[in-house]
This record gives C-alpha cells, structure tokens and sequence, in this order.
C-alpha cells in the first residue's frame, strides 16, 4: 500500500513538473489570434488575407522568432458576422497568457470591439479599414487605423478625379456616384465626401448595395438613368465583381469607376477579365508583388518546406500582400516593445500597445526587412494612430494590375478637424477624458 502511495505520488509529481515545464515553453511563444473568414460570401477575399497573414508569422518564426520569441496562432472563422466575429474575440482573447493582438478584418466587428478591447487590454490594428476617427490616438487608445482610413481613401479617390479634370476647381457641376456596401464599412467615407462636395460643388449620390452584393440591378438602373461623371465603388466580396459585370452590361465606362483598395484585388476582377479593363482602385500603398524579397522568402522559407497556409500562386498576390503586411506591424509592434521592456520577453498588450504607438519603420528598415517598392516609412506617436497616409492607384488591363498613378498624400487639412470633431463626439457620449501630450510621455 504505501508502495502504491509513493508510485502514485511520484507520478503526480512528473505530471506536475510536466505541466509546469508546458506553461514555462508556453508562455515564451507570443500568442496572436487570428480572426478569418475563409467561408460565406467574403471567404475568396478574406482566405489570401488570412494566408498572407499566417504565413509572414510562419516567416518570422523561421527566421528565429522576434529576438527569439517564436509565435504560436490560433485560428477562429466568423464568415464576416459580426456577433461571431465577437464571440471568436471572447473565446481567444485570454488563451495563451492573453492575445497580444485583434485585426478583425471587419469595420462591423471593429465597432464592437473598440471599447472590449480598451477594457481587456489588447490593441486592435485596423490596417486600412475601421473608423476613421481612431487615427485619434488621445481617445482611441487601443485602436490602430495603421496606414490608412476611409476618410484618406476617400480624400485621395476625390484627388486623382481632381487630377483627372484639371484640377479641384473642374470638380464643380460634377456628379459622383458613391456605391457602397451597405454596412458601417461602406458608410464611413460618406462623411468626407459630403465635406469635400461642399468645398468644391460637386454632387453625391449614394447607392447602397445589401448583403451580399449579388443583386444591382437597381442600383445600375439609377445609374444609367443620372449617368454620373464617376462612380466610386465601395464594395467587398462578390459584390465588386457584380458592380464590373452590371457595369459592363449598362454600358458604363469602366474608366470612370474607382474601388476602394478592397474594391481593388485579383477576386474583384479575374472573372470579370477584359470586361474590367480601365477600371481603377486605390492601394493601400502595395499593389501585387510576386517579385518582392518578403514573397520570395516565403516563398523559400515557408512553402518550399511545405508549411505553406494557401496555394503557392497566390504569394504576392493583393490581398495576400494586405494580410501580409498587417502581420507584419503586428510583429514589429511586438519588437518595438521588446526594445523598452526587454528583448527575449513575451510583450503583454499593454506593452504592445506602446510599441505600436512608437513605431518608425524608416526605408531602411523596411528594405532590410524585404518590403522595398512595396511600401513607404511608417511613424505612429501616441497621439497618432495612423501613421501614414500615402496611396497609389492601380489600374486592370485585362490581365493584371497596373500602377498608373505617383503617390498620393490625404489632405490633413481636410481630414484632421473631421477626426478631432468625431473623437471629440465619441469621447463626450462615452465620458472618456482625452489623454494629453504629457500623459502619453508616462
């Protein structure tokens, strides 16, 4: 019997010290949960998103982790709903020691998390979507609209039609077309336009198109009918290659419409073909780039040993290259903070919170890094979320995409009293006290 006694203590103890030993290499790996959406009416532009993403983790991890940290990821598929999207966020964000990142691919999903993640504790990078006024770091403390919002999208789709006619002053008279999904991710330019009509005396016609986006006909009909100098497509998913087609068979020149750079990828456009061709997007800087030193690592270090998240053709590829590079901030997010609190460490969010808030990707670190041509320096302060507000534009000539345009910068004289007047609203309604200069220097 007491044998039995010391044998059975003897293996709780190992159990015991196994355990231990689990949470102790656990809890060297930085956990970043990955919100996807593979599936539904969005999954063909959401899968390259999420491949870019986990394969650059998968990079950094070959490379030898961040200062030796390697990362470990958790998927959880919420089709583009939002109440799933949240409930994915509730069932990871603690796992792991805590998520060290949320990027929800989603301005719906983003809505709902921005006060959950302020009292969890965890940053939420919205690369070029989410709300515009968060690039106000003083009250969107926890969320990072890193290179680009709607509102710059917006202010640079009115700049190249500017630029198109002549100049701001040929705007007046004209009559802009804005067809957009009809959800908060399709709203939120609408703001800025309506500014930028008032500066210049334009007119905006808004065309909401409903989940999913397969049924325009309608919207076309209006369309043909006010034959509007330009349209603006706003859409995600199916619905901007349904936009091309009823485009096509409305007989409105695709040379006239401009999409958002999620309106902008090879989805949007490859079943569509000759039938897109002159139809421009905006780029959140990067445009496909196959040829880039990042994709060709990936290439080297990832696929050719089979870890590979996607098909191999689709490295470089436009969203792939988005996903790609939202990991990628996230990652030297994480860097950044290892330089204050400790290389070697497991940031917590807090800690990552402040190195996206003190980012400075310069050109040379970037190039080091192997995203040179694909992007432009990037520097965030506590105030600013943003960071950059640089775009180019792509054009389709039937087979591939195309820079057609220099790079342009969003008017801040335009943009900024925008964002400080909806931070300003949001801080009032919610009762939130604006952190100054000062505190952001603790």
């Amino acid at each position: 019997m007491k044998l039995r006694k010391l044998a059975m203590a003897a293996s709780l103890a190992t159990i015991g010290l196994a355990s231990a030993l689990t949470a102790q290499a656990a809890a060297k790996e930085q956990y970043f949960p990955v919100l996807v959406y593979r599936t539904g009416a969005y999954g063909p532009n959401g899968a390259p998103w999420a491949n870019g993403y986990i394969d650059y983790l998968k990079l950094v991890n070959a490379k030898g982790g961040m200062n030796g940290v390697k990362i470990s990821f958790e998927e959880c598929e919420f089709g583009y709903a939002t109440d799933r999207g949240v409930e994915c966020y509730e069932r990871l964000k603690g796992k792991n020691g805590g998520g060290t990142v949320f990027q929800p691919l989603s301005t719906g999903v983003t809505f709902a998390l921005t006060e959950k993640a302020a009292v969890d504790k965890i940053p939420l990078i919205t690369a070029g979507y989410g709300r515009s006024e968060s690039s106000n770091g003083a009250v969107f403390t926890w969320n990072f609209p890193l290179l680009g919002t709607y509102w710059v999208g917006a202010d640079v789709a009115i700049q190249h039609i500017a630029k198109k006619e002549g100049g701001m002053d040929k705007l007046k008279g004209k009559k802009i077309a804005l067809v957009y999904h009809d959800s908060p991710y399709g709203k939120e330019p609408i703001p800025l336009l309506q500014e930028r009509a008032k500066m210049h005396g334009f007119d905006v016609q808004l065309l909401p198109v409903a989940h999913p986006g397969v049924e325009q006909k309608a919207t076309w009909l209006q369309i043909r009918q006010s034959r509007p100098d330009y349209v603006l497509l706003w859409g995600w998913g199916v619905m901007n290659s349904t936009s091309l087609k009823e485009a096509q068979a409305t007989g409105y020149p695709r040379e006239k419409m401009i999409g958002i750079w999620w309106a902008g990828a090879e989805p949007d456009v490859k079943d569509v073909a000759d039938g897109a061709k002159g139809y421009s997007a905006l780029t959140l800087q990067h445009g496909a780039e196959p040829n880039s030193k990042v994709a060709q690592d990936i290439l080297a270090m990832v696929h050719a040993k089979g870890q590979g998240t996607g098909p191999k053709d689709e490295v470089g590829s436009v969203l792939y290259m988005r996903g790609l590079l939202s990991s990628m901030l996230a990652v030297e997010g994480v860097k950044r903070a290892q330089e204050r609190y400790g290389k070697g460490k497991v940031m917590s969010g807090e800690q990552v919170r402040w190195g996206l808030e003190n980012l400075n990707l310069d050109q040379k670190k970037l190039d080091g890094m192997g995203f040179s041509g694909v992007m432009r320096p990037v520097q965030t302060s506590c105030l600013d979320h943003m960071g950059s507000s640089w775009v180019r534009v792509h054009s389709w000539d039937g087979a591939k995409w195309n820079f057609t345009s220099d790079w342009y910068q969003a008017d801040e004289k335009v943009i900024r009293p925008m964002v400080m007047l909806a931070s300003g609203r949001y801080a009032e309604e919610k009762k939130l006290k604006p952190r100054t200069p000062e505190e952001c220097k603790q």
